[in-house]
């Protein structure tokens, strides 16, 4: 039947072609989950429907029965009232009754085996159902991971290249470049406070030479007194 379509085409295999293919495999599982959905809501109600048949059969081939036992009944009692053409109406119709007892009986079995497949299909069906939404989960949490480790290696793709290396270096010589700038203005600046020292020490005076004068004229005085 069509509706169990699904049990034949939803295999792993159809699955991996459908990842292969989709652009976004998570969206085509639960696409086809949904489909699932929908089939296995389709064969619950041709399930319903045939269990229906079963239970008309079984319904009318009961009510023969019992009318073949009531007439069957009906013709005794008319025979202990000595009755007999009475009697023979009732087997007649308990005759009837007994074709058509037969009868709904043989449809009832057919129609019961039917809706039996279709209950072991319809269970089949959510069987497989519930083993494809786990593998679902499977696969979307592997496409999560492989979606993530693609992008990290479109980041990494760029990372630590030449480019980058040669950037570094050009950097680094700057940087040596800035540093010997930075030394020699330094040097330049320590000559010249150097040579501003020694000019002004020319015409400095800390008063020592002033003060040695002075005693030497105190001593000269001291012995012109003696």
């Amino acid at each position: 039947m069509g509706i169990f379509k699904r049990l034949r085409d939803l295999t792993a295999a159809s699955i991996n072609d459908l990842l292969d293919r989709a652009e976004d495999p998570v969206k085509m599982l639960n696409q086809f989950l949904r489909d699932m959905e929908q089939d296995i809501m389709d064969a619950e109600a041709a399930v319903a429907k045939q269990i229906a048949v079963e239970k008309k059969f079984k319904q009318q081939y009961e009510e023969a029965e019992e009318m073949v036992q009531k007439r069957e009944a009906q013709a005794m009692k008319a025979l202990e009232q000595n009755n007999e053409d009475l009697a023979r109406r009732a087997l007649e119709d308990k005759k009837q009754h007994q074709t058509r007892f037969e009868e709904m009986h043989k449809q009832y079995v057919i129609a019961k085996d039917n809706a039996d497949r279709l209950r072991k299909q319809l269970s089949e069906m959510k069987d497989e159902y519930s083993k494809m939404k786990n593998k679902k989960d499977l696969l979307v949490a592997r496409a999560e991971a492989a979606k993530a480790q693609k992008q990290i290696n479109q980041a990494m793709s760029g990372f630590g290249s030449d480019n980058a290396a040669r950037g570094f270096d050009r950097m680094s010589e700057k940087v040596l470049q800035m540093e010997a700038e930075a030394q020699a203005s330094s040097d330049l600046r320590d000559s010249n406070r150097t040579l501003d020292d020694e000019l002004n020490k020319l015409g400095s005076n800390d008063g020592v030479d002033d003060e040695l004068a002075a005693l030497k004229a105190k001593l000269a005085a001291k012995k012109d007194q003696q």
